[in-house]
């Protein structure tokens, strides 16, 4: 059926004003200052959405879909994320990565998870390759298995600078990398290599050396988690003011934050007062994650499951505790992971882009509704679609 949204203030995520959108077939039709319902169907559904803000589904770049590996044992492995973690935190597009434990999560189940979410309703899309290196692979091999399965478009995320990871070398990174970038452009996809970036005062001198003794352009590496730490984080600001892209993690841990880490919130007031390119910047929840708490001699002693809701949460934050403008805040949930994971028809609402839209309250960015695919999966801040087991 045909959908037509009247009356919204439209954030395409640039402001375009008040606008009605056309819906049909999952994409966007047309986006005019008036459209008629008769004029184009005569069953065409209406949804008013006179005083609401529409901006585009949001893109997780990031998020453990099949639960993380608990630091703590098998009885701390993170759940399974639902249909319905994702859609009531307006999220419409998705990445599922592999964390800390490769060995009792796979890629299989990885890949069985996402065509699950996808056939539930979002978009959801994996990486290929584990937190650890030698990489897991389905094929035997990262350019394979980008070239093959629609499903990977990039690799990752891969620890550095982490007392978990396998401390890959130079060679052995820029191996992965070149396998992922030559695997992404025969096969039309980024080849995004993500990495994750733990606590040591390396930073990111891995990718910097790598960056130097190759020919791998800076923005062929997309590190995460860059807001650990004040240290990581001018890091990554140079990073990004030298043309790399840099990700910082909105779920987080009392103890985190009470250690220094900056909220996503004023880091991005920061970075962008500092004059850091919104197009560099992204938001990832890093949702179903196992967020262990370490001791100073790494001893385990408490952990938390990384939160789908923190995604939008630090955005709208940005908005009302930084005054970051709107158009600008929502894009790095929007256009920013979008253009970098290259997902040519997410994040933008534009003719014939997919008709992935959230709907928000004028004053409170309270979430309203959630349309993925040109379904309605949210309507009043309630799901109306629910995944298989809800």
């Amino acid at each position: 059926m045909l959908k037509l949204i009247t009356g919204a203030e439209v954030f395409s995520p640039n402001y375009l004003g008040k606008k009605d959108v056309l819906i049909a077939d999952g994409r966007i039709m047309a986006i005019e200052d008036e459209i008629s319902p008769t004029s184009v169907y005569q069953s065409c559904q209406v949804i008013d959405a006179t005083g609401l803000k529409l901006v585009p589904g949001f893109v997780d770049s990031l998020v453990h879909i099949t639960g993380g590996g608990g630091e703590g044992g098998f009885h701390t492995r993170t759940p399974q994320i639902q249909l319905t973690d994702a859609t009531l935190n307006g999220i419409t597009t998705m990445v599922g990565v592999l964390g800390t434990d490769a060995t009792t999560r796979s890629l299989p189940d990885l890949l069985a998870k996402a065509r699950a979410l996808t056939f539930e309703g979002i978009s959801c899309y994996c990486h290929t390759g584990s937190y650890q290196v030698p990489v897991c692979t389905v094929t035997g091999s990262v350019r394979d298995d980008i070239i093959l399965i629609p499903d990977f478009i990039g690799v990752g995320e891969i620890a550095i600078a982490d007392h978990r990871s396998s401390f890959p070398t130079i060679e052995e990174l820029s191996r992965i990398a070149a396998d992922a970038r030559v695997g992404g452009m025969l096969s039309s996809k980024k080849g995004i290599v993500s990495i994750h970036m733990g606590d040591s005062t390396d930073h990111l001198d891995l990718l910097e050396k790598i960056i130097k003794a190759t020919d791998l352009p800076i923005n062929q590496f997309y590190p995460t988690h860059i807001n650990r730490n004040i240290g990581l984080m001018n890091a990554g600001k140079q990073w990004a003011m030298d043309g790399g892209y840099i990700d910082l993690t909105t779920s987080t841990t009392e103890m985190d934050l009470a250690n220094g880490e900056p909220r996503c919130c004023e880091a991005l007031a920061e970075l962008l007062d500092d004059g850091v390119d919104i197009k560099q910047i992204s938001f990832s929840s890093d949702g179903h994650a196992s967020l262990p708490i370490f001791d100073n001699e790494g001893n385990l002693v408490g952990l938390k499951v990384g939160s789908e809701a923190s995604l939008f949460n630090e955005v709208r934050d940005a908005i009302q505790q930084f005054d970051i403008p709107l158009e600008t805040a929502i894009k790095v949930i929007t256009s920013s992971p979008a253009d970098i994971l290259g997902l040519k028809d997410k994040g933008r609402i534009e003719v014939s882009a997919d008709a992935d839209l959230v709907l928000l309250e004028p004053q409170s960015l309270a979430i309203h509704t959630v349309i993925a695919k040109g379904q309605v999966m949210v309507e009043s801040g309630s799901a109306v679609v629910k995944g298989t087991f809800e």
